[in-house]
Parts: structure tokens; sequence; C-alpha cells
């Protein structure tokens, strides 16, 4: 429990604070009644400014040219903060970038992701979710949600987006899980500097490989639109092309699955809320934005103010950096009515778990669709549904959810089974 102020914001700072959702969410609001900007110095990174509050999370966003992604646009280790500024960026994606870089790199993928592009997406999505759901039918009325369903079915969809061969798949989800994971001893593959860095290299090494053959031989997929853009008269570099790729291949799934699977946790911990969600299909559009506003599954992101600036009366200083809590954020009375309700009709609904402003999240709709899809192929074909186990949260200060939901359940036959007997 923090007991004070000082205790509070360091919390936001502890990876081990966001598998502890009650610890997390006890802090930030005393943060948000008492010190919405607080100056925070966790044991293990380097001190910055808590920013719990909806409306600063958005100011600061706003002004991104005041507030920017570079040099440190995720909370790290000390020694990580220190290798980047003796050697350079380790990685360049657009979560790294500001402009002008930003917007042109920004627009490499964009169409890959607009409306035109999601409702062609659209059958195949729905195709891979019954899919899934089958999947379920065939484990036998017992699995590991996180592990059996939410994991592959939204990796299967970017993965192919891109255009990458299904026997890869596998190696992409564990390098994720181990990229994501640093700080989870479940997931990370070791606790130095170079273990926290191999999964980063191995991404690196398989994408150089996929640039290399997309230049050579085009095809009509993502990662030749990546490989063969060509701004300003010149392809990406090694570092940018592969930075490309791995913000998409793994933010692309890992967000979408651990919304999915910690909306269905919630639909269960909430039984009068599911019931309410199959009786009325129609709300399956506002269920979804609140699942997502529910897990957040991004936790963080970092800004550096290039000049000094006063938030809430609160001087922040040039050089210093600012952390933007979106799981306090997305908690805030002053927006949320009644927030720590889970309630699939909360209209408006206006989390920021996307972001806003120019960094506002490029595969968002995509994230929507997926988790539509996924549930309206599930609930109708639902007898029961119940926990079978203590679900597990991953331990983080960026992205994550469950890592661990196991399930029992009983599941009509799908309308082509039925048709098939």
């Amino acid at each position: 429990m923090a007991t004070d102020l000082a205790a509070a914001a360091a919390i936001l700072g502890d990876p081990n604070s966001y598998a502890n959702e009650h610890r997390l969410h006890e802090a930030c609001a005393m943060l948000r009644r008492d010190s919405p900007v607080h100056w925070a110095e966790p044991e293990w990174a380097y001190p910055f400014w808590a920013i719990t509050k909806h409306a600063d999370v958005q100011e600061v966003e706003r002004n991104h040219e005041i507030f920017r992604n570079s040099p440190r646009s995720v909370l790290t280790r000390k020694e990580m903060d220190d290798l980047r500024e003796q050697q350079g960026e380790y990685i360049r994606s657009l979560v790294h970038m500001d402009n002008p870089d930003h917007k042109v790199y920004r627009a490499i993928g964009a169409d890959w992701f607009n409306p035109r592009a999601m409702r062609k997406l659209q059958l195949r999505v729905d195709e891979l979710a019954a899919n899934y759901v089958d999947r379920m039918a065939e484990l036998g009325g017992k699995c590991d949600f996180v592990a059996d369903v939410a994991v592959h079915y939204p990796l299967y969809v970017i993965l192919s987006l891109l255009g990458l061969p299904e026997s890869d798949f596998p190696r992409m989800l564990q390098l994720t899980q181990e990229l994501f994971g640093g700080a989870d001893p479940d997931r990370r593959r070791g606790e130095s500097q170079a273990d926290l860095m191999a999964p980063l290299m191995d991404f690196f090494n398989y994408f150089n490989e996929l640039t290399r053959a997309r230049r050579q031989s085009p095809t009509d997929d993502l990662a030749s639109a990546i490989a063969n853009a060509a701004p300003g008269g010149e392809y990406l570099s090694d570092l940018d092309a592969a930075s490309y790729y791995v913000i998409v291949a793994t933010a692309g799934h890992d967000t979408t699955s651990s919304s999915i699977a910690g909306g269905l946790h919630a639909l269960l911990t909430h039984p009068e809320q599911l019931a309410k969600l199959r009786a009325e299909p129609a709300l399956l559009p506002t269920a979804v934005e609140e699942m997502i506003r529910w897990v957040t599954p991004v936790k963080s992101f970092m800004r550096t103010a290039v000049e000094d600036y006063s938030l809430r009366d609160v001087r922040i200083h040039a050089g210093e950096s600012v952390l933007l809590s979106y799981p306090s954020a997305n908690r805030d009375e002053d927006v949320f009515e009644d927030p720590f309700t889970f309630d699939i009709a909360r209209n408006p609904n206006r989390h920021l778990a996307f972001g806003t402003g120019v960094h506002y999240c490029l595969g968002a709709a995509l994230a929507r669709m997926e988790a539509r899809s996924l549930f309206a192929a599930l609930l109708p074909r639902l007898r029961d549904i119940e926990l079978a186990g203590e679900p597990r949260q991953v331990v983080t200060t960026f992205v994550g959810g469950l890592k661990y939901l196991p399930i029992r359940y009983q599941l009509n036959p799908s309308v082509f089974q039925r048709l098939a007997r």
C-alpha cells in the first residue's frame, strides 16, 4: 500500500505494480487527487514527472513540439538509458520519432490501416475469429484463453498482413513476449543487459533479411511497402526499416491480445455485464471500447521537455522527462462516471488507450475490428463459462496484460457443424 505521495509516484516506475492492479490504481488515485504532476524517483530508472490526469496526458501529447519522444520514449532501466546515450539509438520506430520524421514515416504504413483497408480485411478477420472459437471447442471445454486463443488470433492477422510465412509466427510471438516482458521473470530471456537486448537483435537480424528479400523480389504485402519505401528518394536505413517492422509486428498484436483476454476476464468477473451483452449484441462496439479502457494495454509512454513548461502550476524544466500514465488517465473521476465500474454500455467513453494527437495509434481501427469479431463469434456459442484458476498479469511498465487466463466453458456447435450433421 502506498503510504505517501513519493511512494505512490515510485509505484508507477515499478514493473511489479502492473501485475497488481489494486496497488497500481490505489497509487494513481492518490496522485490524481493530491498531486497530479509529481516527481518520481524509482529505484531502477531515472526520475520523471508522473502525469496521472486525463486532461494533462492529453495536454502533453498535443504539445508534441515541446514534449518530444526522443530521447526517452519508454521507461527503461538506467543501464539501457546509459547504453543509448553512449552508443546512440538502438531502435527508431514510430514511437521513438518526432516530426518531421514521424509524419513522413507514419505515412508509409497509413494506407494499410485506413477505413478502406479495414473493410477489405473484415471478412478475413471474421473468418479467423470463427476459426479460433472452433479451436476452443476442439480443446474440450477448458483452456488457457491467453496462450490458446488471445495471443494467436491477432498475431495471425498482423503477420499475415506483413506477409510473413506462418512457420515463423511462433518465433515472432516468442520474441515479442521476450521484448515486452523484459521485466517479467516468466518471459525475459535473462537479466543481463545483453539478455535484454538479445530479442531486439534477433528481430533486427530477421527483418534485415526480410528487407533484402522484399527489395530483390517485391510482393503485395506490408513488408514490401516498408522495404521499398523511399522517402526523400532513398530507402530506409537498416535501423529504420527493421524498427518499423518491429513496432508493427509486436504492438500490432500484443496490445490487441491483451485487450481481448482482459475483456473476457472483465466479463467473467462482471457476470451481469456478460448477460447484458449476450442479450443485447448491438452493444458490442461500446463493450469493446470499455474492454480497451478497462485493460489499457499500453501502460505508459515517456516524453522529454525541450523547453520549460508549466503544467498545473508545476514547472517542468527543459531536459526533464514525464511519464504519461494511461491506466490512471482511463480511471480519471473527472472524465468517467464511476470509473471503477465495468460498464459495456458506457457512452461516451473518452479513453486514451490509443493515445491522442499526432501519435494516435496507427492500428486502432484494426484492434477494434479484431476484438469485435472475436466476441461476435464467441458469445452466440456460449452455453456457460467460468474461471478455472487464478489469472496472472505480465510484469511490465510499457505494454502488457494477462499472461494466464484459465477458463472452463461449454460451447454450442457452429452453424457449419450443425449443417454438416
